[in-house]
């Protein structure tokens, strides 16, 4: 065993085989990886050959493309590729303009989140933090509304990190930007002390629900809209074709009048989306 995880750790990603390995995973998830990522791609699916006892990168993409390897292995290779960088109450601005602007308006126009529930798409969830998140600010805002209701569906291509996000545990440090109030209200410590856990309660875990998505399947494979959409740290990913393609799917899926919030990193510049720029990397769909 001491010789094959020497052989694996000792393999090297070839460019034949990167180049099989980056135009599959552009195909898969539409994510292009330039040459310049080959090391970084090498190193993260060294993980997979070691779990697999395979010894070469060019077996590996043998067995990844046969019928076997593609029904067993995708979707670990997926999870090992993707990037899932998240945390509690990121771009916390997003979270004021939600409660004191976006909700008003809609309850205005439709009467979102009283005539109707309010629902809201958190678009790349990775690990849960961001619509548990939304989960929190939108409980506190419903104690200041009688009947306000809301519904939150939470997606993400990889496996792995949905799990993770379903448990809904997490490291202290994680909730350290998290308000005391909040903490108190929505988390439970763990009863050893010393493991330096918590999880988010029942109550607000059920307000979210958690499905795997993949933005290349024709339409998501959702058949929704949503009065908001969460896409933030998403399309960074993309090449601008992509992006594009992505992003007039999302506006199908947003209701008139609606809002998609995006990341600080992203843009809309150059592509053809008709929304209204109406904040700090917040845009709505015109009635």
């Amino acid at each position: 065993m001491t010789n094959v995880n020497s052989r694996i750790m000792s393999a090297a990603l070839s460019r034949n085989d990167f180049d099989r390995l980056s135009a599959f995973i552009r195909a898969e998830c539409g994510i292009k990886l330039s040459e310049q990522k080959r090391i970084m791609l090498e190193a993260r699916l060294r993980k997979r050959l070691r779990a697999l006892g395979i010894e070469s990168f060019g077996e590996y993409c043998n067995f990844l493309f046969s019928p076997e390897g593609l029904e067993q292995e995708k979707l670990h290779m997926i999870d090992v590729v993707t990037t899932n960088k998240t945390d509690f109450f990121r771009e916390p601005k997003h979270f004021d303009y939600l409660t004191q602007h976006a909700i008003p308006e809609l309850f205005r126009i439709h009467g979102a989140g009283m005539r109707q529930g309010l629902s809201i798409w958190s678009a790349g969830c990775s690990t849960g933090e961001e619509p548990y998140t939304l989960a929190m600010v939108l409980t506190e805002y419903a104690q200041s509304q009688p009947g306000f209701r809301f519904s939150i569906l939470a997606t993400d291509i990889s496996t792995r990190v949905l799990e993770k996000a379903f448990r809904a545990v997490y490291k202290e440090e994680r909730v350290g930007l998290m308000p005391a109030s909040m903490k108190k209200k929505f988390l439970m410590r763990s009863k050893e002390r010393e493991r330096g856990l918590v999880r988010v309660v029942p109550e607000l875990r059920s307000c979210v629900e958690f499905r795997r998505l993949n933005f290349m399947d024709s339409n998501f494979g959702i058949d929704s809209s949503f009065d908001i959409i969460f896409c933030r740290n998403v399309i960074i990913y993309f090449d601008r074709p992509t992006q594009q393609k992505v992003l007039q799917t999302i506006y199908r899926h947003l209701k008139p009048g609606g809002y998609l919030f995006m990341g600080h990193s992203e843009t809309l510049s150059s592509l053809s989306i008709p929304l209204a720029s109406v904040g700090s990397m917040v845009y709505r769909k015109p009635l």
